[in-house]
């Protein structure tokens, strides 16, 4: 799809260190390219393997006009089909989850296997060739049991980079023993990329989140040093303590805590497991572990959060009870789905060793906080008197590197574009 050159011109005089031109947020043709350029070209977030713990389990997602169908099979591997019959293009599951044998489209009852072959189809002669008919595959990666896709014919290589760094903090969290205790769908009035911007930050957080900012320290995402009072430098005296002596703890341990940054790569991300405060043992409103039963082969409760932040799409908090991992899915311009779920040990039991809304209480609330801030930053970004702002190089430098990662994949995919027309 080519796009116009007032699009080209606004990608390229982005200016470093503030916000986004008013278009970005709100002109639909910019969201038909986010979703060519972004969502159609890298790995995305979609779901967690515990929504697939069964052969035949089956779950679907939505990423712009593409329907995409996740099943695992007999050999409890997952694969990943764009949700489309071969016939005459019937959307073969139309539920959000179900459990099924093939998959089979109710239109015309064309049977597909594990594997996408097409393996039944009658009435189409003896001559039809059913082996160029199997529904077509989709990229698919499970990172530690975080199930990631691409829908682009190549995928980005640098996912192994990823995988080769997430896997060792994120597997002592068990995914595979896992279960799904509640999802949430959310959806926010603003752009996608507000969503990710406001996630990017803590600046907003101790005004804004005065659940969230009882476990979690605004600390842990950034300040500006010479405009502490007293209160504040001692509390920033106290995190930064807490952050050298659990990380060696935590390391000793086995557990890999530190930072890393590799927010510039084209599958972009962050980790770095924080110190909570008070108890600090889980992201609860009296900073108790939710869940009696520990994930893995966990034994102390005081393990801190595990982040990890992935572009374009997500970020995820890891304790030693519970997993809560976040989606971000474009709708409309302004409109975007968050999809929130919590993870628990397979063998723990609601009522018993947890209680739902302890367990969900702090991000069902953070989350309705942020998406009425989103929802502030749409009607601003569509006034008049509108225009990009700085951003604090010292609370909000993971907000710059979104926008930089962002419009560096722009400027690659309208080249790629441009270089495409002209040799048509």
């Amino acid at each position: 799809m080519r796009f116009s050159s007032d699009i080209q011109d606004l990608v390229s005089r982005r200016e470093k260190g503030k916000s986004l031109e008013a278009p970005f947020y709100n002109a639909p043709e910019i969201l038909r390219l986010d979703v060519e350029a972004i969502f159609n070209q890298h790995w995305i977030f979609v779901a967690v393997e515990p929504e697939l713990p069964e052969p035949g389990d089956c779950i679907t997602v939505e990423v712009g006009r593409a329907s995409i169908l996740l099943l695992r099979g007999d050999d409890m591997e997952i694969r990943a089909f764009h949700n489309v019959c071969r016939h005459r293009g019937a959307k073969l599951i139309d539920e959000r989850a179900t459990t099924i044998g093939n998959i089979v489209c109710r239109y015309h009852g064309w049977t597909y296997n594990e594997d996408g072959d097409l393996i039944l189809a009658e009435h189409m002669g003896a001559g039809f060739d059913k082996s160029c008919h199997g529904l077509k595959a989709v990229h698919i990666r499970s990172i530690a049991g975080l199930i990631f896709i691409c829908l682009a014919d190549e995928a980005p290589k640098d996912i192994d980079e990823m995988a080769r760094v997430m896997t060792p903090y994120i597997a002592p969290h068990d995914i595979a023993n896992c279960k799904v205790a509640f999802t949430s769908d959310l959806i926010e009035e603003g752009n996608w990329k507000l969503t990710m911007e406001n996630n990017r930050e803590c600046y907003h957080c101790e005004a804004n989140h005065p659940q969230l900012t009882v476990p979690l320290s605004e600390f842990g995402f950034g300040f500006s040093p010479d405009e502490m009072d007293e209160r504040r430098s001692e509390d920033v005296k106290k995190y930064t303590n807490a952050v050298e002596n659990d990380h060696k703890r935590w390391e000793s341990c086995g557990l890999p805590s530190a930072e890393e940054d590799h927010l510039s790569d084209v599958t972009g991300f962050r980790t770095m497991r924080l110190p909570l405060m008070w108890e600090g043992e889980s992201q609860t409103l009296d900073t108790k572990v939710a869940s009696k039963k520990l994930l893995g082969k966990f034994t102390d409760p005081k393990l801190g959060g595990l982040s990890f932040w992935t572009h374009p799409n997500s970020w995820h908090h890891f304790m030693s009870d519970h997993i809560v991992t976040f989606s971000v899915l474009p709708l409309s311009a302004d409109r975007t789905l968050v999809r929130t779920t919590w993870l628990v040990h397979k063998d723990a039991i609601e009522g018993e060793d947890y209680n739902l809304d302890n367990l969900t209480q702090v991000w069902k609330m953070t989350n309705q906080q942020d998406a009425d801030l989103v929802r502030l930053a749409q009607l601003g970004s569509e006034q008049p008197s509108y225009e990009p702002g700085p951003y604090s190089s010292f609370t909000e430098p993971h907000v710059e590197a979104f926008c930089d990662w962002y419009i560096a994949r722009m400027k690659q995919h309208l080249a790629k574009d441009k270089s495409g027309a002209a040799t048509k």
